[in-house]
């Protein structure tokens, strides 16, 4: 499933904080394995992954692609509900990824938020977490739905839009 909205550009004294709210018709804890287990998250993230689901744990990321990599470190773990890791990148270092979970009925709420980034990136992060996030119900489910390059340029058109001056 498609989800058109935006996501959120909240500014703090250390950047943006990108954050995105979706409902998926999966419950709980077909997302939390969609969001942990490797073997998940390259069904929807396109990566070979490798996560060790402690604090202080690795979160690897190695796009198909080659095109990009990332290794953090979980900082925050409450399953199924919340998993936050370090995201280390040139453009900003600081940053972190957090993920949250809540039933809502036979599906849940999620919430994305990715912490102290800055522009120019700051669009290129959030369209291609929104094009991610089309992904994720397929992940969490049966129904592998492809990442698209064309979706994400198109996507990110539309955070131009939201550009900090």
């Amino acid at each position: 499933m498609i989800d058109d909205r935006l996501g959120a550009l909240r500014q703090t004294a250390d950047g943006y904080d990108l954050v995105f709210e979706r409902r998926l018709s999966q419950p709980v804890e077909k997302v939390w394995a969609a969001l942990t287990i490797p073997e998940r998250i390259s069904e929807w993230l396109m990566t070979r992954t490798e996560v060790d689901l402690r604090i202080g744990g690795r979160f690897a990321l190695d796009w198909i692609d080659g095109a990009h990599a990332m290794v953090g470190e979980i900082v925050a773990l409450d399953p199924p509900l919340l998993i936050a890791w370090t995201w280390p990148h040139t453009e900003h270092p600081d940053s972190l990824v957090r993920w949250e979970l809540a039933p809502d009925g036979a599906g849940c709420r999620l919430t994305l938020i990715q912490t102290k980034l800055r522009p120019p990136h700051l669009l290129d992060v959030a369209a291609g977490w929104h094009a991610y996030l089309d992904c994720l119900p397929g992940g969490a489910g049966d129904d592998i739905t492809p990442w698209s390059a064309a979706r994400e340029r198109a996507v990110f058109e539309r955070y131009q839009a939201l550009a900090p001056a």
